[in-house]
């Protein structure tokens, strides 16, 4: 769409007096295959076109959207959403500029340029892998997606971009049955990467973790229950930080006052060892991008620093309403969606202590290794998580593996209480949920060992499954 059409159609945005006019076009083409049973079950494939216009005047904001990208639809929907502001036609001339993004991704293997049955031959070898772990395997279900998605985002700031985002994704589960007790085990992996992300991770490799994940929680014994130490393993991924800590510093909800750190820009939020940063210019993670959904350029942003607050997460209506800059976080599900302050990659930073010491350190306490959901209220700061794959602390050593495991604790007390944090850092992706709009994430963390958490557990631990609405979905 050439800068002229673009421009009449901000024009007509702001024709009623708005103080702001911004239009988002989409190109999105996914494909998804999964796998149960040892068959192919879904292959789909599909395209969805259309624009989004987001008329900000005041405290008021209009969205409208189509799917015909035809000019008099978009000049229709224009002069709709217009009609928020109720004042004089704002004279505009508009000298589009592009910003230079801080990182690049270089795509060896484009996903639309590889045949079906390669993708699926991948799917068969994870299968396949997974259930050659142990009879006790009943169950494998094995699924793989990518996205190639192209935006065009102009604004009547000047803003314009065109960009082209690629992320594909992998998933197992495996279902582990012994006759008296029923487990699962989960792998993935995923990133801003074409088809060679299987150049450096074998699908075999995800069958087998996710098996042999499934078959020692059979064998594993009831987790006991009460505070305790906790050491978190670099691979357990940081759901922790995500939940806990990230949703409580995007802008929106600060500014609503539905934050417990509102308000609390410079003062201490966390233990000294703490620094937390949200990050879209890591090369290939999944929750990375050149541009955010409002043209922004990528940004590393430090939210804590040695345990100080230093900044939220910023889309440009909250920054605007702060009177600062965007930090870079607008995103939306797709052009159907208005922008909001959304997490990238968000992780704790490297400490500087060995992960063998930091388990050495605890007498007894509880190891997790990988993490579950987890759901937070982000008012007060209160979680719960489920622990996937968890073990036993004693005398210094890991020992036998628990399950039924839950961490129950307060997000800011918590980070106050980690007093080790190892100079390692391992990696989660999921699909972050927030006002019903789903967008790729990833989060991390270094092996922490916490001072002491409430571990909800039994030592008859049964295989009941508890059904919860989080809001980070693993895939």
């Amino acid at each position: 769409m050439d800068k002229k059409l673009l421009k009449e159609i901000l024009d007509v945005s702001l024709s009623k007096g708005a103080d702001f006019a911004e239009i988002f076009i989409e190109e999105k083409q996914t494909t998804g295959i999964s796998c149960e049973e040892k068959k192919i079950e879904r292959i789909n494939s599909g395209m969805d076109i259309g624009a989004g216009i987001r008329v900000i005047a005041g405290e008021s904001t209009a969205y409208t959207f189509t799917n015909e990208l035809t000019k008099e639809k978009l000049l229709e929907i224009a002069e709709v959403a217009s009609k928020v502001a109720k004042g004089s036609k704002k004279n505009t001339s508009l000298d589009f500029t592009v910003p230079s993004p801080v990182v690049e991704f270089d795509i060896e293997i484009r996903p639309d340029q590889v045949n079906i049955d390669d993708k699926v031959d991948k799917i068969k070898i994870c299968d396949s892998a997974c259930r050659s772990v142990d009879e006790k395997i009943k169950q494998v279900s094995v699924g793989y997606g990518d996205v190639l998605q192209k935006v065009t985002i102009a604004n009547s700031n000047g803003v314009f971009v065109e960009d082209e985002r690629i992320r594909t994704r992998f998933v197992c589960n495996a279902i582990a049955n012994d006759g008296k007790s029923i487990q699962t085990g989960f792998s993935s992996l995923g990133g801003t990467r074409g088809f060679e992300i299987f150049k450096h991770n074998d699908p075999k490799d995800l069958g087998v973790e996710a098996a042999n994940r499934a078959v020692l929680m059979l064998s594993a014994e009831g987790s006991p229950s009460g505070k305790m130490p906790i050491v978190m393993a670099a691979e357990a991924g940081g759901t922790m930080v995500h939940e806990a800590c990230g949703h409580g510093l995007e802008a929106d909800l600060v500014q609503k006052g539905l934050s417990v750190y509102a308000n609390k820009k410079g003062e201490k939020v966390a233990s000294s060892a703490v620094t937390v940063v949200d990050d879209a210019t890591i090369a290939h993670k999944y929750g990375s991008y050149r541009y955010d959904d409002e043209g922004n350029k990528g940004q590393k942003n430090v939210l804590i620093k040695d345990g100080i607050l230093e900044n939220y997460m910023y889309d440009y209506l909250t920054a605007t309403k702060d009177k600062r800059e965007s930090t870079g976080n607008g995103r939306r599900q797709s052009y159907q969606e208005r922008p909001i302050p959304r997490m990238t990659n968000t992780y704790i930073a490297k400490g500087n202590d060995d992960p063998e010491k930091i388990v050495k350190s605890t007498k007894h306490g509880l190891f997790v290794k990988k993490m579950g959901g987890g759901q937070v209220n982000t008012t007060n700061g209160d979680y719960v998580f489920d622990v996937a794959e968890g073990y036993l602390i004693e005398n210094g050593e890991i020992t036998k593996p628990v399950k039924g495991a839950t961490l129950t604790g307060n997000g800011p007390e918590t980070l106050q209480m980690i007093e080790m944090v190892g100079n390692d850092l391992g990696y989660a992706i999921g699909t972050c949920g927030k006002e019903g709009q789903g967008v790729p994430v990833s989060d991390a963390q270094p092996t922490m060992k916490i001072k002491e958490l409430i571990v909800g557990g039994t030592l008859a631990a049964t295989d009941k499954q508890i059904s919860r609405d989080f809001k980070i979905k693993r895939i």
